[in-house]
C-alpha cells in the first residue's frame, strides 16, 4: 500500500493530480533566450504539463537547459537543433533565469531536473507508472532505484542500465541498449548520461524506446543515490548552487566553472536583443 505520509509534500495545496483532472497538456509561454527557445513555466506548471503527457501517452522529450548546456549548443548546431525541438525545454539555472529578465522577457522561474524527477518519481509512483533510469556509472542507478524504492514503496522501476564508455559510436551497443529499455516497456524513462550525449541519444532514439516521455535528467540519478550531496535549497534560491557544487567536486568542475562557462557573458553580448533603427 502507498505510504502516503512519504507523499504528503507532493499532495498539499492541490500539487497532485492537477493534471490528471484534466488530463490536458498545460500550455506555456515559450520564448527564445540565449538563441534556445524555452517553456515560460513555474515547477508545478512544468510538473502537471509532464504528467499530462503521461496519462495522454504522448511521445515526447525533455531537456534543461543550464550555462553549461548553452554554451554547449553555441559550437554544436545538431545539440541546438535538438534542444530547440524539445517537446519541453526548461531553464536549469539560474543565469538563465537572469538573462531572460535582462532580456525583457523573463521566465517564471528555474525548473531543475534534479527537483522535478524526485517529485515527478512520486506522481509516477501512485499513478503506476514504470520508470527506466538509464546512465549513471556501474551500480549508480541500482543504488537511486533502491532508495526511491524506500521513500515510495508502490514505486515501479523496471529497469535500469549504465552503458559502457564510448557507447555513442558502438552501433552493436546502441541496438542493446534500445532493445533493453523497449522490453520493460516503461512510461517514463530517465535519461542522465551528460550534456551533450543524452541529448543525442534521446532524440535518436525516444520514438523507439517506448517510453511516453523521456527526460533528459544529468547528474541527477547521483543526487538520487546519494553520491552528490544536494546544495541548501536557500543557497540555491540565490543562484549559488554552481559555487556549492564546485566546493563539493572542486578537481572536476574547476574548467568548467571557471574557464568553459565563462563564455556566457560573450553569448549574452551575442544574442542580446537589438531595436530595429528607425529609418
Amino acid at each position: 500500500m502507498l505510504n502516503t505520509v512519504l507523499l504528503e509534500p507532493y499532495l498539499q495545496n492541490g500539487q497532485w493530480g492537477g493534471a490528471m483532472m484534466s488530463r490536458k497538456t498545460p500550455v506555456s509561454g515559450r520564448v527564445k533566450i540565449l538563441d534556445i527557445q524555452m517553456d515560460s513555466m513555474t515547477k508545478e506548471e512544468a510538473l502537471n504539463a509532464i504528467e499530462a503527457r503521461l496519462w495522454n501517452r504522448e511521445i515526447s522529450y525533455v531537456v534543461f537547459v543550464n550555462v553549461d548546456v548553452v554554451i554547449k549548443a553555441d559550437g554544436d548546431q545538431k545539440l541546438k537543433q535538438i534542444l530547440n525541438r524539445a517537446d519541453l525545454a526548461f531553464a536549469d539555472g539560474m543565469p538563465v533565469i537572469w538573462t531572460s529578465r535582462l532580456f525583457g522577457m523573463p521566465l517564471k522561474e528555474r525548473v531543475a531536473g534534479s527537483d522535478l524527477v524526485p517529485q515527478l518519481c512520486a506522481r509516477a509512483a501512485m499513478a503506476g507508472w514504470r520508470i527506466f533510469f538509464l546512465g549513471g556509472a556501474s551500480g549508480v542507478p541500482e543504488k537511486a532505484a533502491e532508495n526511491l524504492r524506500k521513500k515510495f514503496p508502490d514505486i515501479q522501476i523496471c529497469g535500469t542500465y549504465s552503458p559502457p564508455l564510448g557507447f555513442e559510436n558502438d552501433k552493436k551497443e546502441l541496438q542493446y541498449i534500445e532493445k533493453t529499455i523497449k522490453d520493460k516497456s516503461p512510461e517514463l524513462l530517465i535519461v542522465c548520461l551528460g550534456c551533450p550525449k543524452q541529448e543525442k541519444f534521446v532524440y535518436d532514439y525516444y520514438r523507439n524506446c517506448g517510453a511516453a516521455v523521456t527526460i533528459c535528467a544529468g547528474a541527477t540519478v547521483d543526487f538520487l543515490a546519494g553520491n552528490v550531496r544536494r546544495c541548501p535549497k536557500w543557497l540555491g534560491s540565490l543562484g549559488f548552487e554552481w559555487f556549492f557544487r564546485f566546493l563539493m567536486e572542486p578537481r572536476r568542475l574547476f574548467k568548467r566553472y571557471f574557464i568553459d562557462d565563462m563564455r556566457i557573458f560573450r553569448l549574452i553580448w551575442k544574442y542580446r536583443p537589438r531595436q530595429e533603427r528607425r529609418g
